[in-house]
């Protein structure tokens, strides 16, 4: 098994013996991890601390950039959506993970499935109700004052 997929499920066993949830993470650039994550939500009680989001999270502070676009991840379990959104935005382009999502619902860890196929319809037909608020005439639209800024 490659070293740095070892090395994400190692973080994911001791995560298992520390109360957490079977997740691990690492970030590696030019064959040297440079960050790591945990699922920490039994530590911060925070849905959205999942072991992809701490790693990048903690390599985007470091390095003080939004673009990991020359890392690769691994993870011990197939990135849910939400972590796969952040691993679109901050530009990674390559993922390796060992756990399916289908073996995570085998195990009672199903949510990822559900959410995949949520998002996959239209927001009309999510059990979420989405709902667009349109700006009113009169107001100053925060996109359109970003757009004009120099950057």
């Amino acid at each position: 098994m490659d070293q740095f997929m070892k090395r994400a499920i190692d973080l994911a066993l001791n995560n298992v013996e520390e109360g957490g949830n079977p997740f691990g993470a690492v970030l590696v650039k030019n064959d040297e991890i440079v960050a790591e994550g945990v699922n920490e939500l039994h530590h911060t009680y925070d849905v959205s601390g999942h072991a992809e989001l701490i790693a990048i999270r903690k390599a985007q502070a470091e390095l003080k950039t939004l673009d990991l676009g020359d890392y690769t991840l691994y993870a011990s379990g197939e990135p849910c959506p939400m972590c796969m959104a952040a691993i679109y935005m901050s530009g990674i382009k390559k993922v390796y993970y060992c756990g399916s999502i289908e073996r995570a619902k085998e195990v009672g860890l199903g949510a990822s499935e559900i959410i995949y196929k949520e998002l996959a319809l239209p927001r009309g037909e999510r059990s979420i109700e989405i709902i667009h608020m349109p700006l009113e005439e009169d107001a100053k639209d925060p996109m359109v004052e970003w757009s004009s800024k120099d950057k």
